[in-house]
């Protein structure tokens, strides 16, 4: 692994299983109260990102990943730390940037004299929470190594493959201002994201809280650094995400959801003015993904079904990056955003 290209913060915790295993349902209430009580630390640290923290535990609930796109300081590098430091497992940040090779990622072989054969050294994909910071700064081959490893859970390095913890989680983050020296990931390797959020800078009152809390937390650090307490436990988030898969939605809504996708690829069945906006519509994993985040969201609400709230709080976010508009729409103005809510607007809700 190339350290001039790398950037690694990580942490080691104990595991601490608590969870029952003899009782699933208790196993299940005490991940549910563990993640509640996570969302409440993260969001105390990180003030006016409620909704980033929110689809970061909606990902690892749904063991999908995330990429994340806004501009420099707004928090999307803390927000995953927070969360890593307070689940156990490994954390590691890796920066992309140009030079970047995919061993670097993944690992390589090295040859060992004294035994006259090749010993493979793990590369930084085999943590259980990884940071892409600035994933579009790295070039193609790069891209394919990470996204290759998010939807196959496994590396092959010649002609080994070597499989990725259990707990697997990318954050990758990508920058919309600058666009020099930057290789944009692909509309075909971006469907491997399970949402892509956007974020936008916090209000008024709460870039205060920031200012506050950002001057206590330098007064913090100049004492003594006291390791953050594990939260979550790996089996409770194995736990919590059994229970995401056995809540119940209505057949209706199942329905709906694959509705939904389907208006993405033929969008003037529902509304003849959006015919020849989409030049690809969302692909299946788009109602993969719909199902997964609307129990998860459900889920983290304490309740037992999923209602057609929770389809819309998180139906941008899964067809953001998975619809591919026109050149006429492109060309007036129009947004994946937009049409989704055309789309919302045409579609029955059950």
């Amino acid at each position: 692994m190339n350290q001039a290209n790398t950037s690694a913060h990580s942490s080691t915790h104990t595991p601490d299983l608590t969870a029952n295993a003899s009782n699933p349902e208790a196993g299940t209430a005490d991940a549910h109260a563990a993640f509640i009580r996570l969302s409440e630390v993260a969001n105390e640290l990180i003030i006016g990102q409620q909704r980033l923290m929110e689809r970061l535990l909606i990902a690892l609930l749904s063991n999908g990943h995330l990429l994340v796109e806004g501009a420099p300081g707004l928090a999307k590098t803390t927000a995953i730390k927070v969360i890593a430091d307070r689940i156990e497992g490994d954390f590691h940040r890796i920066q992309f940037t140009p030079d970047l090779l995919p061993a670097d990622l993944t690992g390589t072989e090295i040859y060992r004299p004294q035994e006259g054969s090749f010993e493979f050294q793990q590369g930084p994909i085999f943590h259980n929470l990884i940071l892409a910071d600035e994933v579009n700064r790295a070039p193609a081959k790069v891209q394919s190594a990470l996204l290759e490893a998010m939807g196959e859970h496994q590396v092959t390095v010649g002609r080994v493959t070597y499989r990725l913890p259990r707990l697997f989680l990318v954050m990758a983050t990508q920058n919309p201002i600058e666009q020099e020296g930057t290789y944009p990931l692909p509309e075909a390797q971006l469907d491997r994201f399970l949402m892509h959020v956007s974020i936008g800078y916090p209000g008024a009152e709460a870039e205060l809280k920031i200012l506050n809390l950002a001057r206590q937390q330098a007064r913090d650090e100049l004492g003594h650094h006291v390791q953050a307490p594990v939260i979550v436990t790996q089996q409770q988030v194995f736990s919590a995400q059994a229970g995401v898969l056995d809540m119940y939605l209505a057949p209706a809504l199942q329905e709906y959801i694959v509705q939904l996708v389907l208006a993405t690829r033929e969008p003037g069945r529902w509304d003849p003015a959006l015919a020849s906006m989409v030049s690809y519509g969302a692909s299946p994993r788009a109602s993969i993904g719909l199902d997964r985040c609307a129990r998860a969201r459900a889920w983290l609400a304490n309740r037992d079904y999923v209602s057609p709230d929770d389809v819309h709080a998180v139906v941008h976010d899964v067809l953001r990056h998975r619809v591919l508009l026109s050149y006429e729409a492109e060309a007036d103005g129009m947004t994946v955003d937009q049409l989704t809510d055309r789309l919302l607007d045409k579609v029955p809700v059950p």
